[in-house]
């Protein structure tokens, strides 16, 4: 009998600690604000013994090719097309943020979308989001891009607008004030649609969620707690990142910009109180198809999202 006691508790220790204490996390950007809820999430699971090491790559397809050959364990972007593509079973698993993002270009040039006919236009990085929404209104307002860059940071595309090396790009809303700001009367923000889908999602290759399920939990249950303590007092995320000491080396302008950005995004619903989930998954599918992004049309949620870290933790925070 107490053989078969020992090995319950054996058992029921080994599925509440975390299998793996240390998450490799790869970002295919340059941190900055929109960073600021994973930071703080990133602190607080520190203190519950999963130490999370977020790692900025120069790009998000070096960041989602780190994850999918076993470099990092969890990425952060929508690589929907790679997913498609490779063999190896990715999933996506939580929902950061949604898509608010504003393209830009210098009225000195163009004025209209149909302006962009034939030019050049500067995004994100190949596969983001930020080029599947410059793709989709390509395909509504029938134009063609001459050429698409790839500038990875929305504060280096922002700096190479103001100093006229971009003439058209897109932009998240703290970079989009800030160029707005510095340059008053020389910049157009183009009209955009109500788009749903992933700005940043988090995913995984499908073995290692499956054998680290308590780490991960802590994880996500810690962005859903700061998503949650921001979208009830936006200012809460200006007092975390004083207190935990993050991005000090923020210059003093894109600083005046965070408690405005987080304002913002709370107004728009960006930051989801429950991960997004099945909402998330079929908005996403139904976007990335239409952007072009996914080329198959039978694309089913099961092979892109896993909703088992979500569920595990949105029943711990109930």
């Amino acid at each position: 009998m107490f053989k078969y006691l020992a090995a319950a508790l054996i058992a029921l220790l080994s599925s509440s600690a975390p299998a793996q204490s240390t998450l490799k996390y790869a970002l295919g950007d340059v941190v900055s604000i929109d960073e600021l809820p994973l930071l703080v999430a990133v602190e607080r699971a520190k203190k519950r013994g999963v130490n999370v090491e977020v790692t900025a790559f120069k790009s998000e397809e070096i960041a989602t090719q780190a994850v999918i050959n076993g470099q990092a364990d969890i990425g952060q972007g929508t690589p929907y097309a790679a997913v498609e593509k490779v063999n190896v079973p990715i999933r996506f698993f939580y929902q950061l943020s949604s898509l608010q993002f504003y393209p830009i270009v210098n009225k000195e040039f163009y004025k209209s979308w149909k302006d962009l006919d034939g030019q050049e236009i500067v995004v994100h990085a190949r596969g983001s989001g930020t080029e599947a929404i410059m793709n989709l209104m390509a395909k509504q307002q029938r134009i063609k891009y001459k050429n698409v860059s790839y500038v990875p940071g929305s504060q280096v595309r922002a700096v190479g607008l103001l100093k006229g090396n971009i003439k058209a790009s897109i932009l998240d809303a703290s970079n989009k004030n800030y160029v707005m700001k510095e340059a008053p009367g020389k910049f157009i923000i183009l009209p955009l649609g109500r788009v749903k889908a992933s700005d940043e999602a988090l995913f995984a290759r499908k073995e290692f969620l499956e054998k680290n399920q308590a780490a991960v939990a802590v994880l996500v249950e810690e962005l859903i707690r700061v998503n949650r303590q921001i979208n009830k007092d936006p200012g809460s995320i200006v007092a975390e990142r004083k207190k935990l000491g993050l991005l000090k080396d923020l210059p003093a302008k894109l600083e005046a910009e965070i408690l405005p950005y987080f304002k913002e995004g709370v107004e728009t619903g960006i930051f989801p109180n429950d991960g997004g989930g099945e909402r998330a998954a079929k908005n996403d599918l139904e976007f990335f198809h239409l952007s072009g992004a996914l080329k198959s049309a039978n694309t089913k949620v099961e092979n892109f999202w896993t909703f088992a870290p979500l569920k595990a933790a949105l029943a711990k925070l109930k």
